[in-house]
């Protein structure tokens, strides 16, 4: 159950269902939660359990349809009524050609604003060390990503949606980056929620952690370190925490798949596809 209401919390949700497509199983089921302001929450769960799906929807990316659905930030509508000074990093970014083109990172971060927001520029560019003088379709995946970071925090974002996008950075500029939007989120009271597979390191970072399975929240925004350890049958790093978890929705998705959900993994038949047939009578290697 969501507590107290949208305007007294950051980000909120109630009773969110969503479908990418009417013929099609939600990807999100009755998704209820709170954020206070200041908080930083990670949000654990395996490939397809809807992370993106859901800081997509609070990134206003995704048009809600679903009656009786409220999906608010700062007391907004988060499609409609986007608010100001929400920042969502995703991985597409460094995939779009426009990003890739023969441009100087200097002449690319000015052009986006760069000069308005100098001293956290720079800032940023010493913590996720970018040279200015790179040009972006000559750098690696995990340059032109920090290049992405530092473009997306330059401004004094209040919420903070990220979705993988630590994933290219090395383990020091990771760290680095991390100390410092703790420190941000902290000073400000700046609201994180994040969304990585990757839990090293993270042990102090986080005031919230939710885990998500099939859509749907198993473990709703609780507040970390956990009171309670036994109560959840794991460690109190976070590590360790979010592989038995992990460990748990493989074994409950496999479950439903012997009892006639679609499985995962080889195909268990003797009785060959038909693109296995149609390949084998055209294979001429042997």
């Amino acid at each position: 159950m969501v507590e107290q209401s949208s305007a007294t919390n950051e980000i909120w949700a109630k009773d969110l269902t969503y479908k990418h497509a009417h013929e099609v199983e939600p990807s999100l089921i009755n998704i209820s939660f709170a954020l206070p302001k200041g908080t930083r929450t990670i949000l654990v769960g395996a490939n397809g359990a809807g992370k993106s799906t859901l800081l997509q929807i609070l990134a206003g990316k995704r048009l809600l349809t679903q009656e009786g659905t409220d999906v608010r930030i700062k007391d907004k509508d988060v499609f409609r009524q986007y608010p100001p000074g929400v920042t969502f990093l995703g991985t597409e970014w460094a995939m779009n050609p426009v990003v890739r083109g023969d441009i100087v990172v200097s002449d690319f971060l000015n052009s986006v604003g760069g000069y308005r927001h100098k001293d956290r520029r720079d800032i940023l560019l010493d913590i996720l060390d970018v040279d200015l003088d790179w040009h972006m379709h000559a750098i690696s995946d995990g340059e032109r990503r920090r290049v992405q970071l530092v473009m997306g925090l330059m401004g004094q974002w209040d919420v903070l949606l990220l979705d993988e996008v630590t994933v290219d950075l090395d383990v020091l500029v990771r760290d680095d980056l991390l100390t410092f939007l703790k420190s941000d989120s902290e000073t400000r009271g700046a609201t994180i929620l994040y969304a990585t597979h990757i839990f090293d390191g993270l042990d102090t970072f986080p005031t919230h952690v939710a885990h998500m399975h099939l859509g749907a929240f198993v473990t709703p925004p609780t507040s970390w370190p956990f009171s309670d350890v036994t109560a959840h049958g794991c460690s109190p790093r976070l590590y360790n925490v979010a592989l038995e978890w992990l460990k748990k929705d493989r074994a409950h998705r496999r479950e439903l798949e012997r009892n006639g959900r679609k499985a995962r993994g080889a195909n268990k038949s003797e009785v060959p596809s038909d693109s296995e047939t149609f390949y084998r009578k055209y294979d001429y290697s042997h």
